[in-house]
């Protein structure tokens, strides 16, 4: 029996992080189960869920994702024990590779094996979150006898961010499950597929982040949408995401634009049915049905992030609207 869907949406919320008490307990009491951070150049991904924790005891609270390498081993196993601790069996940590623009470029760190690298920290994690004392040469990275002081009643799930076969299998077999992000209804089967055979007929957690504008200014929202696809699908890993999907050649003429510098040229270049198939839109209603969408092709936890394409959208009420139980 498939488990009930999820239904999460992403966190911080609109406006400051002390205003989100009522804003919390209002998601939990319109059918939201879930708040999901992520980590990028907002907020971190630990605090909003912490202040969540603490207001509201009915919401589930996970991360995606948390990048492998911005943390060093030990402190990235603190963050995670700490939240754990503070939300016995409502925390799961979801961890990924993130990209060379946040990693190299915003941090200073070399983007380098990013599958061992996010094997390793897994593999640590389970480690560690186990109670022993860690001395253990990985791949990437040497912990010399490491254990953690803070012990949770319960050892968070640890799900893994994917995009193509190397890491979906890696979520499968050593992971709780997968985090999947931009990509259309009709992908889901293939990327879960490969993670539920990779584990084994053992259950595993399918998490899509799905970007959401609840509005029917359809020109406004495409115009905005096409510069956030831009702006993702020239970073080198979704690029190749997306080319194993198959979109390769709708994709071509923008990416070649985009190499030769011309900016406009390249978001013109996206047709209309890539953007539609990527970005949810349209009124309340529609956008719900298209999620449900995801639902039937595999996801069990959705973690919705509110676009605001639309200068006239209230994010606010765009959640509302949104909400499974609207």
């Amino acid at each position: 029996m498939s488990p009930s869907p999820r239904y999460g949406m992403t966190v911080p919320l609109p406006g400051p992080l002390h205003s989100h008490a009522d804003k919390l307990r209002q998601l939990a009491d319109i059918g939201y189960t879930d708040v999901w951070s992520a980590e990028a150049d907002g907020a971190d991904g630990f605090t909003p869920l912490a202040l969540a924790a603490a207001w509201e005891p009915r919401l589930r609270l996970g991360t995606a994702i948390i990048p492998a390498f911005t943390r060093s081993p030990a402190c990235f196993a603190q963050c995670v024990a700490s939240m754990a601790d503070a939300a016995p069996g409502r925390f799961a940590i979801g961890i990924g590779a993130s990209s060379n623009v946040i990693v190299e470029r915003w941090n200073g760190l070399a983007f380098e094996e990013p599958y061992k690298k996010v094997r390793d920290v897994v593999r640590f994690l389970r480690d560690v979150l186990g109670g022993e004392k860690v001395t253990r040469q990985y791949d990437t990275f040497e912990v010399q006898g490491f254990r953690l002081g803070v012990r949770p009643e319960q050892s968070p799930p640890i799900l893994v961010a994917a995009l193509r076969e190397g890491m979906l299998k890696l979520a499968g077999r050593e992971a709780d499950g997968a985090i999947i992000n931009w990509l259309a209804p009709t992908d889901v089967g293939r990327v879960a597929g490969i993670v539920h055979e990779a584990a084994g007929g053992a259950e595993r957690e399918i998490v899509a982040r799905i970007f959401v504008c609840p509005s029917e200014n359809t020109d406004i929202v495409r115009a905005g949408a096409r510069f956030a696809i831009a702006a993702y699908m020239n970073v080198p890993v979704y690029a190749a995401f997306h080319e194993w999907l198959g979109r390769g050649d709708v994709f071509r003429p923008m990416w070649d634009a985009w190499a030769a510098g011309d900016r406009k040229a390249a978001m013109a270049a996206i047709p209309d049915g890539v953007v539609d198939e990527l970005v949810v839109h349209g009124s309340p209603e529609q956008c719900r049905a298209r999620i449900d969408e995801y639902f039937a092709n595999g996801v069990t936890t959705s973690a919705l992030a509110v676009l605001p394409l639309d200068p006239d959208l209230d994010p606010w009420q765009a959640i509302v609207g949104l909400a499974p139980a609207g």
